[in-house]
């Protein structure tokens, strides 16, 4: 896949919610998080798997520099009881406001173009996260930047895009949904999940020299979640991307 055709869809257009949809977005967002059904807490159970991946790395008694992406109601800390500073990216202050763990956090940012320059940080964290940024190869880049040399990008997803994730939300988060709310899950799925997991993937392996991973499942094409370690930036297409984004930017009305 050249340049061109792999960004060609970035930056994404979000679909607009409703007034239905948007006046219960928030509470639903939260319950997810905090797995509040039987529904929720089984996906949440599920979603676990993602989680420990991602702490893997801090097991050993190694306290690592770390900023997450996208921490919602930071429901990741408590699996990293290592991770030391401890910096997040989230927007929606509501979610993480009240969080009893809010006190291991060091900063916050609305946004990762907030962080100074000159940080740098061992490890960057998501967790089914990054199917819903609608710029992610500027993230992505934005992020290898700001890895120290030797640190890595490490990201559990959803896999989107594929026919068993689709049939697992079908067959449990959307039927609680339509009972909760008398709403249809998908309208919601499309406004929020606007990356595959492939594409995903072809961002991370673009920007990344050393990229592995692991799925919960059989297959790529054949799992619930994945999981990706990248390291070695690839610094000048990282630098290039962003720059000639810039360019547009400033060219544009």
């Amino acid at each position: 896949m050249t340049t061109n055709n792999l960004f060609s869809n970035f930056p994404k257009e979000r679909p607009p919610l409703s007034p239905e949809f948007a006046a219960i977005y928030l509470q639903h967002y939260r319950n997810s998080r905090e797995g509040k059904s039987k529904v929720l807490s089984l996906a949440k159970r599920a979603e676990s798997w993602m989680h420990k991946k991602l702490a893997e790395d801090v097991k050993s008694g190694s306290r690592k520099s770390t900023l997450e992406l996208g921490a919602g109601t930071l429901n990741q800390l408590p699996y990293e009881p290592l991770s030391n500073p401890y910096d997040i990216v989230e927007p929606f202050r509501d979610l993480y406001k009240s969080s009893p763990d809010l006190d291991r956090v060091r900063n916050t940012y609305d946004d990762i173009f907030e962080i100074p320059p000159t940080s740098r940080y061992e490890r960057i964290i998501s967790v089914a996260v990054l199917e819903h940024i609608c710029n992610l190869p500027e993230v992505v880049a934005q992020s290898a930047l700001l890895l120290v040399d030797g640190g890595q990008f490490r990201a559990g997803i959803p896999s989107e895009g594929t026919m068993l994730w689709r049939l697992a939300w079908k067959a449990t988060t959307a039927l609680e949904f339509r009972l909760r709310y008398n709403l249809d899950y998908e309208v919601l799925m499309r406004h929020e999940h606007v990356n595959s997991a492939r594409e995903i993937e072809s961002v991370l392996r673009y920007f990344f020299s050393e990229v592995e991973g692991s799925v919960f499942g059989l297959a790529r094409s054949v799992s619930f979640y994945q999981f990706y370690a990248c390291a070695k930036p690839r610094v000048d297409e990282c630098l290039e991307y962003l720059r000639s984004k810039a360019s547009r930017q400033s060219c544009s009305p």
